[in-house]
């Protein structure tokens, strides 16, 4: 009678563990087991941490607040926040706001906020104005990226010296062959939003414009003894290109932490697919809810 016992208590066991729902997985980016614990360590370490999210993806939002609280725990006032939903010409609007100059209502309506900065990027802000953080606009004005679209990079010589302060200095350095670049071309309206209907040459030169200027605008804003914690979307830093590429360029030698976020409809194990991507990749259920 133990013995059955026993075995119906196995068989109960295995039921419910085929029954866990995790909500995510987290995985090296050589797709060996990790957890929390190893992605935290790694990001106290780094001089600057890439967040890569899906930017409808609520369990990235989760996991960006709540590595930002344990930074915060641990670097204090050298911790600072930047992000790329953020563009750098409301630098000042956030300042302001921060300070409580301007009313939340006044900074809302003005700085031009994703549809889900309520749910996913405002706790993010709160936090860093609650605890005395800077939070950088790191972004190039979405107006400037979209001269670049059309015009390539010779139509930002257009502009006047006010509206070249908000972009990464030129000539910026470019690499066409480079694959986050090169691979646009044939990804279409996938990550090209809008701009890809008209699918052409200047298209990844509007996303380098964008890299350079957000890796430009941190090294802007951090001084040698502080910690970067940077939201982007995943395209944006996956594989260390990107924004990273830029960043080793304008100030070589940082440590640097990478985190990545995908989908899969199994999170057992981590596709193949992904290796490579970041030193940690979040993997998420292909089933999970979004925010949009």
């Amino acid at each position: 009678m133990k013995q059955i016992a026993f075995v119906i208590a196995l068989l109960c066991t295995a039921s419910l563990t085929a029954q866990q729902k995790p909500a995510y997985k987290i995985f090296t980016g050589e797709g060996k087991k990790a957890d929390y614990r190893n992605m935290l360590r790694s990001a106290l370490r780094a001089d600057v941490v890439f967040f890569g999210e899906l930017h409808d993806n609520p369990i990235a939002h989760w996991l960006e607040l709540e590595i930002t609280k344990d930074l915060f725990s641990e670097k204090g006032e050298d911790l600072i926040l930047a992000a790329e939903m953020f563009e750098t010409d409301n630098q000042l609007i956030i300042d302001e706001y921060f300070e409580g100059i301007i009313k939340e209502s006044s900074f809302e309506s003005e700085a031009r906020l994703w549809n889900n900065y309520k749910t996913d990027y405002k706790p993010l802000l709160d936090f860093a104005r609650k605890n005395g953080l800077r939070f950088v606009a790191s972004n190039i004005p979405r107006r400037y990226a979209a001269v670049v679209a059309s015009g390539g990079f010779e139509a930002l010589l257009k502009l006047s010296p006010d509206a070249l302060d908000y972009i990464a200095p030129l000539p910026v350095e470019y690499d066409p062959e480079l694959p986050c670049y090169k691979d646009m071309l044939s990804m279409g309206p996938a990550i090209g939003g809008p701009m890809a209907k008209n699918i052409n040459e200047n298209l990844p030169k509007a996303q380098a414009i964008k890299d350079a200027t957000m890796a430009h605008s941190i090294v802007k804003y951090r001084q040698p003894s502080h910690s970067v914690i940077h939201y982007n979307g995943s395209y944006h830093s996956d594989r260390y290109m990107g924004i990273i590429w830029y960043l080793n360029r304008y100030s070589p030698g940082l440590k640097i932490s990478t985190i990545t976020t995908v989908l899969q409809d199994d999170i057992t194990t981590m596709k193949d697919e992904h290796r490579g991507k970041a030193d940690f990749v979040i993997v998420v259920p292909a089933t999970m809810t979004r925010t949009y």
